[in-house]
């Protein structure tokens, strides 16, 4: 038997163990208290069936009302002028013509700003991730090139910016640090998210050193910049000390917190909304635009419109980071890791904490004898850096997954079956035990659905005319996460219809859809019973959405809330109740009421045991319990990534013609949904590996491509037709069993984009984007 045909057998073998393992672990399901959860095993609910997003019909009728579309009287226009420099100061500011100009309400700058207070770290520590530590226009100081100097509020946006353009300023520039090559002696162990970015089991140099097969490779990724199609914008009004701000955020607590702290409020005097998100990505939290409209509100005493323009975004709002990877593996011959190193360098500011942590999938993909993970930082003066999908996994997997294919093409193995080789019984770093690990369930049902075993393994064997085919894969995986904090105010009223209020966003993944469905079977409603209301600061919660993690995190809420709605209607049921004398863990929600979980017919509506009672509602609030899951098992979500690029012979062009991704990510809960994330995902991951790179001029630390039309993103013609399938086997440690779905579909996607381009040329790309001159 042949090694690929071993391996095709193991994996067989584990497809079956693993839908076995998945059928004894339903029962333990999922609830705060260790009792199972009757949802995940529910058959005939809502949760995994397709249901259309709800805002849907608001948002083409254009009823949807977006941040920049909120009507206030009396409202400005404001736009922002730029430094040109990245390191000094301002000598000369030159105002007056700006403030001459037709519609003019004002003009702020450093020296006339109200006085603001440091904006406050967010979530690395003593220093930003979502943005910087740099005071917002309070002295002369030049920190980055693009750095707002001036704000101009007008009448209208067209008035706003024409004023801003006849600002005129010097400087006095400062030695600055831009160039990456330079900065590399002076690099610093990084951390992220408080944890140290280095990691060593065992002596990796010595095995690799040893190991009878290697592959020793460096990576490079370019800098990547954020564009959502909704520019980042907001709507702001002072109402006395109440300052309102209706923001385009995936963070409206964090945003109502900060903005409280830089302008000395109390908490409950900002109240920041955030219905409808036009696409975030993790750049949609807290920049300098917020603060100062909100500081120039305050000094005209008139309302404020802020919306960047697409070359603001590229000025004000972070991205990701350059990185360079060094990936090494040592193997014995039948494909065993001996040693798994990946360490390299990436760039950030001084007034920033945002490593890209690029080594964060090679700590539980593989097994391997002994490990090396590194990530060390230099820092330059630009713009800071901030989440960018999959921010670590997404180049991070590119640099893994390349070598791994390299690796397997050097021992003559299927990539497949080397992967399997190498898949760990437990997290390899940590020891803790997997929660549920069904990658290898993924591969083989998308190897089958692909056509992977018409792969020819010999490097452009295949042709088609001018172009060269060729078929690469590639694994996916990104962390569960769950933050503390998700807390949910649920109501029902006398007519039976239930809302609930949390703290969370809708940026056009589909979470009030989604949890309008989980609560609706919970509770054992009709869709059309239930109300979702998000987006707001004023309701429970503190959780954003980031990290994969916002599903889970307020589905925990949204548990703990139902249980303690149970709780208060058991007890206005009374003793005259054929629910009398019930436990909340014993009961259901079933056809618009209560009902014993093992005897259906022991049943009471919720109008009959509100009428009963004499109330027009009920209303608890309750917080989701501490993610501690993560502290006793390993959870990620994975994915196995398949593609077929064909590339031509003559100009080098790359076209990808199929696309399938097979993911393993628990319960899906929303079928259409989901498979929408996991196709945006991937189509993100084909931007990054083909075209995808912001062109940063060393001399002076300024982008030069900051627009659509110079910085390339996937078009319509560029993407594929792409496939998703995924195992639906249940997480039992989680929250609905559910893990997160945002991320996972951008991972993988350039490895496996790079693997096929080497199976139809031999050329192997180990620098992105691939572009044509990197293949003639």
């Amino acid at each position: 038997m042949s090694i690929v045909e071993s391996a095709a057998a193991r994996v067989q073998g584990a497809v079956q163990s693993v839908m076995k393992k998945a059928i004894e672990l339903a029962p333990d399901s999922w609830i705060p208290g260790g009792v199972p959860d009757p949802l995940i095993q529910h058959k005939h609910g809502l949760v995994g069936t397709q249901v259309s997003r709800l805002d849907g019909p608001l948002k083409v009728q254009g009823a949807a009302r977006f941040s920049a579309e909120f009507p206030v009287e009396h409202m400005v226009y404001a736009a922002l002028a730029f430094s040109t420099i990245a390191k000094g100061r301002i000598a000369t500011l030159d105002v007056a013509a700006a403030e001459a100009a037709p519609g003019v309400v004002l003009v702020m700058t450093h020296r006339n700003a109200p006085e603001l207070k440091p904006t406050p770290a967010f979530m690395t520590g003593p220093k930003a991730a979502g943005g910087d530590d740099i005071p917002v226009l309070q002295d002369d100081r030049v920190n980055w090139n693009g750095q707002p100097i001036a704000v101009v509020l007008a009448e209208t946006q067209e008035q706003a910016d024409h004023a801003a353009s006849l600002i005129v300023a010097t400087y006095e520039s400062e030695p600055a640090k831009t160039v990456f090559e330079d900065a590399r002696g002076d690099s610093k162990p990084a951390s992220f998210q408080g944890e140290p970015m280095l990691l060593e089991i065992g002596d990796a140099d010595a095995a690799l050193a040893a190991a009878p097969h290697k592959v020793d490779v460096t990576y490079r990724t370019p800098r990547h910049n954020h564009n959502p199609i909704e520019l980042h914008a907001a709507t702001v009004l002072w109402e006395g000390d109440t300052l309102i701000v209706h923001d385009a955020s995936q963070a409206v607590a964090h945003v109502a917190w900060t903005l409280a702290q830089v302008f000395g409020l109390e908490e409950d005097q900002v109240h920041v909304t955030s219905p409808y998100v036009g696409g975030g990505f993790g750049s949609k939290t807290l920049w300098q635009h917020q603060i100062l409209a909100a500081a120039a509100a305050k000094l005209a005493g008139r309302p404020v419109r802020i919306m960047l323009t697409r070359e603001g975004v590229y000025r004000v709002v972070g991205g990701r980071t350059l990185t360079e990877q060094r990936v090494a593996i040592g193997a014995q011959a039948d494909g065993g890791f001996d040693a798994l190193i990946h360490t390299g360098t990436v760039a950030m500011t001084a007034h920033n904490n945002m490593p890209e942590p690029f080594i964060l999938p090679s700590k539980s993909a593989y097994a391997a004898g002994s490990f090396r993970l590194d990530v060390e930082a230099v820092e330059l003066d630009m713009l800071a850096n901030t989440f960018m999908r999959a921010p670590g996994e997404s180049v991070g997997t590119f640099a893994l997954e390349s070598a791994v294919d390299e690796l397997a093409v050097q021992l003559g193995i299927d990539p497949i079956a080397l992967r399997e080789r190498n898949e760990p019984e437990k997290d390899p770093t940590t020891g803790t035990p997997f929660s549920t690990r069904n990658i290898v369930a993924a591969y083989r049902t998308g190897a089958e659905r692909f056509g992977w075993d018409k792969r020819n393994a010999t490097p452009g064997s295949r042709r088609e005319g001018e172009w060269l085919v060729g078929l690469g894969c590639a694994t996916a995986t990104y962390p569960y996460y769950r933050m503390p904090g998700g807390a949910a105010r649920l109501t029902l009223d006398k007519d039976g219809h239930a809302t609930v209020e949390i703290a969370a966003h809708e940026m056009g993944m589909g979470t009030a859809t989604t949890h309008t469905m989980v609560l609706a079977d919970r509770l054992g409603l009709p869709l059309d019973q239930v109300t979702f209301r998000y987006g707001d600061s004023k309701m429970p919660g503190v959780v954003l959405a980031g990290g994969s993690q916002q599903t889970a995190s307020i589905g925990a809420a949204v548990i703990a809330a139902q249980t303690a709605l149970f709780t208060e209607l058991l007890k206005l049921a009374g003793n005259d109740s054929p629910l009398a004398g019930l436990k909340p863990s014993e009961v259901g929600g079933h056809d618009g009421g209560l009902c014993k979980l093992d005897d259906p017919s022991a049943c009471e509506s919720y109008v009959s045991i509100l009428s009963r009672a004499q109330r027009d509602s009920v209303s608890v609030e309750a917080e989701g319990s501490r993610p501690l899951e993560t502290q006793h098992w390993s959870m990620h979500s994975y994915g196995a990534m398949f593609c077929e690029a064909r590339v031509n012979a003559v100009t080098g062009e790359v076209r990808i013609s199929r696309f399938l991704g097979s993911f393993d990510c628990g319960k899906i809960l929303n079928a259409k949904t989901a498979t929408s994330q996991f196709r945006g995902g991937i189509i993100m991951g084909l931007g990054m590996a083909l075209m995808e790179e912001t062109q940063f001029d060393e001399r002076n630390g300024r982008v030069m491509n900051p627009s659509l039309a110079e910085y390339h993103v996937p078009v319509h013609m560029d993407v594929p037709e792409i496939d998703v399938i995924w195992t639906d086997i249940p997480d039992p440690h989680a929250p609905m069993g559910a893990h997160g779905i945002g991320e996972i579909g951008i991972t993988g996607v350039a490895a496996a984009v790079a693997n096929a381009v080497f199976n139809a040329t031999g050329k192997r790309v180990r620098d992105l984007p691939i572009t044509l001159d990197k293949l003639l």
